[in-house]
């Protein structure tokens, strides 16, 4: 059975976000696309292009933004410690990619634009990840460097 429409339960402040934002350097994209139409791909290049280090995750590709491309998040080596998980997936497919963001120790799980999963972001908050549900990524950094 497919998930409803979720709003978010619960969201960050604008401050939080921007802290996270501005201390993060390595953000995993889990289901970025190697199609330069798709949504992710701009925002993993926009990412890149504002000094992120940006890991592409996607079992169907070797490469994408002439980056190494790993098949899960668990796959990644150990020593590259991971800020934010990017998640480009349907909300049902997110509560597998929270648990792996969790075995890894990661920062932050940021659920992009239209992709909300209240359960498995309650599950990630209360192991004291940070989560961002509904927003997009690259619309919020560029909001951001918009107001300074």
């Amino acid at each position: 059975m497919k998930n409803k429409c979720e709003v978010p339960s619960f969201s960050p402040n604008s401050k939080e976000i921007e802290r996270v934002l501005k201390n993060a350097k390595t953000i995993a994209v889990v289901g970025l696309s190697s199609n330069p139409e798709k949504d992710s791909y701009h925002v993993a290049e926009y990412l890149i292009k504002q000094g992120y280090e940006v890991i592409p995750v996607n079992p169907n590709q070797e490469e994408i933004l002439g980056k190494k491309c790993y098949p899960s998040l668990l796959s990644i080596p150990e020593e590259i410690k991971i800020d934010i998980v990017d998640i480009f997936r349907k909300p049902e497919d997110v509560p597998p990619i929270v648990d792996d963001a969790i075995k890894r120790g990661v920062g932050a799980i940021w659920m992009q634009e239209g992709i909300v999963n209240n359960q498995a972001g309650k599950k990630a908050k209360e192991k004291g990840l940070f989560v961002v549900m509904g927003k997009c990524i690259m619309k919020t950094h560029l909001s951001m460097i918009l107001q300074k």
